[in-house]
């Protein structure tokens, strides 16, 4: 279905300058932003690939020690690929964000769009690295621009060396991101973020994780996700 150029581009490593940080309860996540998830996308499918929303629901409503307004929504996103002859490719996942605003309407706003971009980027990273897929892995594999000739260097994706690509099969937790939740890399552990995240507790148990009284969150070490 697809060219020769787009099976070699999905197989490219993550270019770092790429990847954001981002600070949530003392923690550092890595993500990518929405707008260069899309980028990359028109660039690899040429623009031939769109995408819908076949669910948005508000999940969670309360009001903080600020009086702010937090509101969660819950989004599901389906992405079409198309090829040259209009055949197509589906893929499908959730999202989850929350507003805060001083109104309700802007907070309705903020995390109706936040479920959407999340969903949106969880369903593309199924088709790889270039989508964020190995920043949920052990190691991911990323290449540095300053390592790349200048005409790699002006593309929206890397080659990586060949010593770099590696035949791993990371254990599949699809039961947890279908429920809303995100696993992300802590130090030397897996962790587990996301709204209601206890009463989801035989879920993340199911997968192998363990609660951690003292930090409130589960956990799983590497060396039990590489088992």
């Amino acid at each position: 279905m697809f060219s020769e150029n787009q099976v070699k581009a999905l197989g490219y490593n993550l270019d770092e300058s790429r990847v954001k940080t981002i600070d949530k309860a003392g923690m550092s996540f890595k993500y990518l932003e929405t707008y260069d998830v899309i980028n990359v996308a028109n660039t690899i499918f040429n623009y031939m690939w769109d995408y819908t929303i076949t669910r948005l629901e508000e999940v969670a409503r309360e009001t903080n020690q600020n009086g702010n307004h937090v509101i969660t929504y819950s989004a599901i996103v389906k992405v079409k690929l198309y090829d040259s002859q209009r055949n197509f490719i589906e893929r499908e996942d959730t999202g989850v964000g929350t507003g805060t605003a001083r109104t309700v309407g802007d907070a309705i706003d903020n995390a109706s769009k936040s479920a959407v971009s999340d969903g949106l980027k969880r369903t593309l990273r199924s088709m790889g690295s270039q989508f964020g897929n190995n920043l949920y892995s052990k190691t991911p594999n990323l290449t540095q621009n300053q390592q790349q000739p200048a005409q790699i260097q002006q593309s929206p994706y890397q080659q990586p060396p060949a010593q770099q690509i590696q035949n791993t099969t990371p254990q599949d937790y699809s039961s947890l991101y279908n429920i809303g939740l995100t696993i992300m890399e802590q130090g030397q552990n897996l962790v587990v973020i996301g709204d209601d995240i206890f009463s989801k507790k035989d879920s993340i148990k199911a997968c192998g994780f363990r609660w951690d009284g003292a930090t409130k969150m589960w956990y799983k070490p590497f060396e039990q996700q590489a088992a």
